[in-house]
């Protein structure tokens, strides 16, 4: 699949429920929900019947280290922060930048790394992404759709404030629907193994960005669907969110 074509997603199941920490710093403020360690089913849902061939075979996956994850998607104010420019197609600083390729993701984080806040900020792997989406669920959803996604069918054509949908499970928001989301990872095709701690392959063309956006369908925004898009690509419908890890 490309983008173009709007589609993304994966699966999830074990783990305690995790706490909400805020962080207040002055460029820019942002908080995090940590995700305790823990271990779920990988790529297509069970009967779940619009899965495309790169989602499959379903797997498991063990995550041994607890992360901690944005609970929002990064503000066009965020990004603005730290940036020289706002490339986002709509305008607002609580709506999500998008319009970003992942080189210049690199650059953000570079630079917000710099700022040596105690953490080390970095994108989620695809496993980080589908376990803390799934929230320890197994369905190719989290809930209602019009509840927790802005998806083509409620959006008006235009990304949306980030929360403003019902968080999972987890209290992360946005995790389906209003931008894709880039991930740390070069796209591969699953294997049936078990897999613990998986970062996807060295090298690769291509990067995996998930989610679904404010444009997708609703098989675009089941939590198994995935993407391809080449690093220095971006699109209207594709921003990220951060990781944080001690430094």
């Amino acid at each position: 699949m490309t983008i173009s074509a709007v589609r993304v997603f994966l699966v999830c199941l074990c783990a305690a429920v995790p706490a909400v920490a805020q962080v207040r710093s002055a460029v820019p403020a942002m908080e995090f929900v940590t995700i305790q360690p823990g271990t779920f089913r990988m790529g297509c849902s069970e009967g779940d019947r619009l899965c495309d061939p790169d989602e499959n075979p379903p797997h498991q996956v063990r995550l041994t280290k607890p992360f901690a994850i944005g609970k929002y998607e990064v503000t066009q104010a965020q990004w603005s922060s730290l940036m020289e420019s706002n490339p986002s197609r709509f305008k607002g600083d609580r709506l999500p930048v998008e319009n970003i390729t992942f080189d210049q993701v690199q650059d953000y984080l570079k630079r917000l790394n710099e700022r040596n806040d105690g953490f080390k900020y970095r994108l989620p792997t695809e496993a980080e992404w589908e376990y803390a989406a799934r929230a320890g669920t197994s369905g190719s959803n989290t809930g209602p759709l019009g509840d927790v996604a802005w998806y083509m069918e409620n959006s008006g054509g235009k990304s949306h404030p980030v929360g403003e949908k019902k968080p999972n499970a987890w209290g992360v928001h946005d995790m389906e629907g209003n931008v894709y989301e880039w991930t740390q990872d070069w796209f591969f095709d699953y294997e049936e193994d078990p897999q613990t701690d998986p970062r996807g392959p060295e090298t690769g063309y291509e990067r995996v960005p998930r989610g679904g956006s404010w444009e997708s369908t609703p098989k675009g925004v089941r939590t198994s669907n995935r993407n391809q898009l080449e690093p220095d690509g971006g699109n209207y419908n594709v921003g990220f969110r951060l990781v944080r890890d001690p430094a």
